[in-house]
């Protein structure tokens, strides 16, 4: 579970400005964090596949995200991959 304090600092690290909070880009980042906590998750947790269905289904998300943003403005698209360190 991803806590305020880092959901915060998420936010404030992407936002365009003080009321970006909802963006692709932003939605991308809060993701990418999920998505972490929950494959060290399961690591440990082999058998938790309720766990691991929520993981695919955060992954599906962020890739419609980025397919998105992509789109809109290309600029942007590798900026944040590189900033998160996905998509190698």
């Amino acid at each position: 579970m991803i806590t305020a304090d880092k959901k915060q600092k998420i936010i404030a690290d992407l936002q365009k400005d003080k009321k970006d909070t909802g963006s692709s880009v932003v939605q991308v980042g809060i993701l990418t964090e999920r998505i972490k906590e929950l494959t060290e998750h399961l690591k440990v947790n082999k058998k938790d596949f309720m766990t691991r269905r929520g993981l695919l289904q955060s992954v599906g998300k962020r890739k419609r995200h980025l397919k998105y943003i992509a789109e809109k403005d290309s600029k942007t698209y590798l900026e944040l991959i590189k900033k998160l360190g996905i998509r190698k």
